[in-house]
């Protein structure tokens, strides 16, 4: 159900995916509208956060840029716990982050909310010449792949480029705009927080 009216909403969001991925640089287009060619490994995870206004609603994501090392999975779940909305990153010119990304789209499925707003972000699309395809198949065929393995999975498909920009600022979008669809039941670890007034609620809760 949409909503309507006015209303903040905090959004627990995390990025998933392979090492080298570009889940940094994307974080960082679209936060702060930089590109750094060389970007370090991110150590556990980083935090960011970023506020849209779409439609009747304010959304504030919390973002969790996690680290892709192998070494660092065992951390996961406590950035993808709780979360309302998930990026999961592969490289276009890396088969191995595509089939790494599906992985984590299991884990998520498995052990996620099941309320998730999940992205599948086909990144360095600028690097069209680097797209990584089996010999008989063509590159456009890749991004078909990418597409009907998204669909089969619930999740909404879409190549981006941090270097260029480009469907950076769209997937967030996309994804705030699909949030309020989600009504989450009452639930102590909280996917999505609608800000409310408290002094409003506490004067309610006591004496008038």
């Amino acid at each position: 159900m949409a909503t309507t009216g006015n209303k903040n909403i905090n959004a627990k969001l995390v990025l998933l995916g392979d090492v080298g991925a570009g889940k940094s640089s994307l974080v960082l287009r679209f936060v702060k509208g930089q590109f750094v060619e060389f970007q370090e490994s991110t150590i556990g995870a980083a935090f960011f956060s970023q506020t849209l206004a779409v439609n009747d609603a304010t959304v504030k994501f919390e973002i969790w840029d996690t680290a892709g090392q192998e070494r660092y999975h065992s951390l996961a779940p406590m950035y993808y716990r709780g979360a309302a909305a998930a990026i999961i990153v592969y490289d276009i010119s890396n088969q191995a982050s595509f089939e790494r990304a599906k992985k984590w789209v299991q884990e998520l499925q498995a052990q996620g909310n099941p309320n998730m707003v999940m992205a599948l972000a086909g990144n360095k699309a600028d690097l069209l010449d680097a797209r990584k395809v089996t010999a008989e198949a063509s590159s456009s065929f890749y991004v078909i792949e990418a597409q009907v393995y998204a669909q089969e999975y619930g999740l909404f498909f879409i190549e981006t480029s941090a270097k260029t920009a480009t469907n950076v600022n769209d997937i967030f979008y996309e994804i705030a705009k699909r949030l309020p669809l989600v009504q989450p039941a009452p639930n102590p670890s909280g996917m999505v927080l609608m800000d409310r007034p408290t002094e409003r609620t506490a004067s309610a809760s006591c004496c008038s």
